[in-house]
């Protein structure tokens, strides 16, 4: 029976393969072709899945003739781990977030998603990288969109300043309203125009209210409290993924921790699918 390393690599290969539009190019061309976009997308997935740095993960990788002849190269073929770093700045994010749609749709969703937020710590960049990109906050503020059957992540936002949960909301929701049926959601996303906006699109809103008044209270007295207690899931969806995939966000640049946070979402959502369906 095939490791669930190797059936995990198959497993991102064939995703990478997906997200990167058109048919999927060979692995390797010589000349000015270089390395397909999936596998440089796959060696990525490997990289988080193991947690190694990129100098050791290619050398494991020298070591494992099985798991590189799943990404088309021989072990000699291997890219250098400068080409790899370097190229997943290159590649835009619509792949990215075709890779977590793709890793979510691995997942039979429930009726019930759950949308919240947390921050993901950066590491500290130098003093002069710090002032000439106004690198200020310590946090990615990350919101997630979770189905809560599966744990399986929708879709995530991320932000380099501090909006209110409100004002990123919509905008995740906007992208993802064919998937959702019932949302729950904590006081931070209390906003009647968002529940009438998701009324509105046939979806039912279950969001805490604010208890500024008897409206409130009674509000919150009238939620079905097995259906809120749901998005307790989500919580746990961010224990999980920063004890698995680490709490710290590595990349230099804002636009490569976006990056890397979105691998770790589809990379979480691959795994759940091998450990549910054991294959």
């Amino acid at each position: 029976m095939p490791t669930k390393l190797a059936r995990f690599t198959r497993k991102v290969v064939t995703l990478a393969q997906k997200a990167v539009v058109g048919n999927a190019k060979p692995a390797v061309q010589r000349g000015n072709g270089g390395y397909a976009d999936w596998v440089i997308v796959s060696i990525h997935g490997l990289k988080t899945y193991l947690d190694l740095p990129y100098r050791r993960l290619l050398d494991v990788l020298y070591e494992m003739p099985r798991i590189s002849r799943l990404l088309g190269l021989e072990p000699f073929e291997l890219p250098d781990f400068t080409t790899v770093c370097t190229r997943m700045q290159e590649l835009k994010m619509p792949i990215w977030r075709r890779l977590l749609r793709l890793s979510a749709e691995l997942h039979e969703t429930g009726e019930i998603q759950a949308i919240d937020a947390t921050g993901m710590d950066r590491v500290a960049a130098s003093q002069h990288y710090a002032k000439r990109t106004n690198y200020t906050f310590r946090a990615v503020k990350t919101t997630a969109l979770i189905d809560c059957k599966t744990g399986a992540i929708l879709d995530i936002h991320c932000s380099m300043k501090q909006p209110h949960d409100t004002q990123i909301a919509w905008q995740l929701l906007t992208r993802n309203l064919d998937k959702l049926t019932i949302l729950t959601a904590d006081k931070g996303y209390d906003w009647e125009l968002l529940r009438y906006k998701l009324r509105s699109e046939g979806v039912k809103p279950v969001i805490k209210h604010r208890e500024f008044g008897w409206h409130g209270v009674a509000n919150n007295v009238l939620l079905d409290d097995t259906t809120y207690h749901q998005r307790s899931n989500i919580e746990a969806m961010f224990f999980a993924l920063r004890r698995k995939y680490g709490e710290i966000v590595r990349a230099r640049t804002w636009f490569g921790q976006f990056r890397e946070l979105v691998l770790k979402c589809a990379v979480r959502n691959t795994e759940l699918a091998l450990d549910g369906s054991n294959g």
